[in-house]
C-alpha cells in the first residue's frame, strides 16, 4: 500500500464514541479505490479498520488514545477465565456462514442494540443499517453463527485475510449475557486463525484505562502498534 498510488481523506470533526467531552477525527482510505480487498490486508498491519465499506484510522489532533491491537495466534494460550467460557459453551455449534443480511440476524442485531447500546443512534437499525455497518462489496467477511439447537444466539462478523483475521463487530442475545458470548467470540476467532494458519487476529483498538476496552488485555500475548511498529503489551 503506497501512499503515492492510494489518496486519504480526512473526515471533519465528529463526536468520539469513547470520551463524551471529545472530538474526533478519521483518516479514511479512498473508498473508490479500485482494489480495497487488497489494500485491506497491508491496511491491517499499518493500524486500520473497517467499518462498512471504510477503512480508517483514528487521527485526532489533540488525542492519541487509540492504539491498534492484534493477538499472536501462535503463542495465545487461554487463561483460566476463558477456559471456563469455552466449557460454559460447549453445548454450542460454531458455523462459517456467508455474510449477509436475513431477517434472523437482524433481529437478533436489533434487540442487541436495544437493550446494549440503548440511546447510541444504532438502536432502530433497519436492513440497509445492517448491511452498510457490517458488510462491504469488497469485503472479505464471513458470519461466525453460535446456535443452541436451532436458536440464534450470537454472530462473530469476521474479515479473512491472507494474514490475518480482524474480529469486526459481534452481537448477541443480551437474554445470554452469562455466557460471556463477547469473549467466546474472539477465542473462536483465534481457533478459526489457527485452522487456517493465520497469525493475527486484529482487535481493533486499545485505549488504556478505558473500561470498555479492558476485555481485550486478557487475550495474551497482545500487541500494539506503536510509533516503532507492533510491540508486546507489558
Amino acid at each position: 500500500m503506497r501512499s503515492e498510488h492510494v489518496r486519504l481523506f480526512q473526515t471533519l470533526p465528529h463526536a468520539c464514541g469513547y470520551y463524551a467531552e471529545r472530538t474526533a477525527q478519521n483518516l479514511v482510505i479512498d473508498p473508490a479505490a479500485p482494489q480495497l480487498d487488497r489494500l485491506y490486508g497491508p491496511a491491517l498491519e499499518r493500524g486500520f479498520r473497517r467499518a462498512g465499506g471504510h477503512l480508517y484510522f483514528p487521527h485526532c489532533p489533540e488525542c492519541n488514545a487509540c492504539t491498534p491491537c492484534r493477538i499472536d495466534v501462535a503463542q495465545f494460550q487461554p487463561d483460566r477465565s476463558q477456559r471456563r467460557c469455552l466449557k460454559r459453551n460447549a453445548d454450542i455449534t460454531v458455523t462459517e456462514c456467508r455474510a449477509g443480511y436475513n431477517a434472523e440476524r437482524h433481529a437478533l442485531y436489533e434487540t442487541y442494540l436495544r437493550q446494549r447500546h440503548p440511546g447510541g443512534g444504532m438502536d432502530e437499525a433497519d436492513a440497509s443499517d445492517f448491511r452498510r455497518f457490517l458488510t462491504a462489496p469488497w469485503s472479505p467477511t464471513v458470519f461466525l453463527e453460535f446456535r443452541l439447537g436451532r436458536r440464534l444466539l450470537g454472530v462473530a462478523v469476521t474479515d479473512v485475510c491472507r494474514t490475518s483475521l480482524s474480529a469486526v463487530y459481534t452481537f448477541f442475545d443480551p437474554a445470554e449475557s452469562a455466557r460471556g458470548l463477547g469473549t467466546y467470540a474472539i477465542l473462536q476467532q483465534v481457533a478459526m486463525a489457527t485452522r487456517r494458519k493465520l497469525p493475527w487476529v486484529y482487535l481493533g483498538f486499545w485505549i488504556e484505562g478505558h473500561p470498555k476496552m479492558d476485555y481485550k488485555r486478557r487475550f495474551r500475548p497482545l500487541q500494539l502498534r506503536t510509533a516503532e511498529g507492533w510491540q508486546p503489551m507489558p
